[in-house]
């Protein structure tokens, strides 16, 4: 059995690492835990990798501290990059094991159009403005902006289900990635 903690109690979150993870694993639990990512709640650039780690960091001594017996910790977070004067929305996964081992991969990026990102820069959360323009509530726990922008195509746990896919890696690799570290 792999036990596995998630930092948030998000269900789209929760149900895309046990998918992810069932992939490679046979037996999976997932457990989710509220922690702080200790970054802006809209993350810009190298913020949301810092905030993924820190969701991580968090989860281990959790899971020293309370004696949890969980294999693997993995912290989520949304934001936004400035890539060849655009701006994208993206997600990033860090995955660390109960040793310290740690990776990180990301979700695909997106574009976003210019009267969304004026506003997240100004520190509203992306599923806040994604709640006005729907008219929905919580829409970060259903399809979130993925879903909306490609009208239902994508929704949000399979695009995070991509991203922890690619964030296992190292995992799944050990050998070759302990003799680059």
């Amino acid at each position: 059995m792999v036990k596995v903690l998630v930092g948030s109690r998000n269900p789209v979150k929760l149900k895309a690492a046990k998918e992810a993870f069932s992939i490679f694993f046979n037996e999976v639990e997932v457990a989710g835990i509220a922690v702080d990512s200790k970054v802006s709640s809209q993350p810009v650039g190298d913020e949301t990798f810092k905030g993924a780690e820190n969701r991580a960091l968090e989860l281990r001594a959790r899971n020293e501290e309370e004696q949890l017996n969980a294999n693997f910790f993995v912290g989520i977070e949304g934001g936004i990059i400035e890539l060849f004067s655009r701006w994208f929305v993206f997600g990033v996964m860090c995955i660390m094991d109960e040793r310290g081992m740690k990776s990180y991969g990301c979700t695909p990026f997106f574009e976003l159009p210019s009267s969304i990102t004026e506003q997240l820069l100004r520190g509203i959360e992306l599923g806040d403005v994604m709640d006005d323009l729907t008219g929905e509530t919580c829409t970060k726990q259903k399809q979130g902006a993925i879903g909306y922008f490609t009208r239902g195509v994508m929704d949000r746990k399979q695009y995070y289900i991509d991203g922890l896919i690619v964030a296992l890696i190292p995992f799944l690799n050990r050998d070759l990635y302990l003799q680059s570290r």
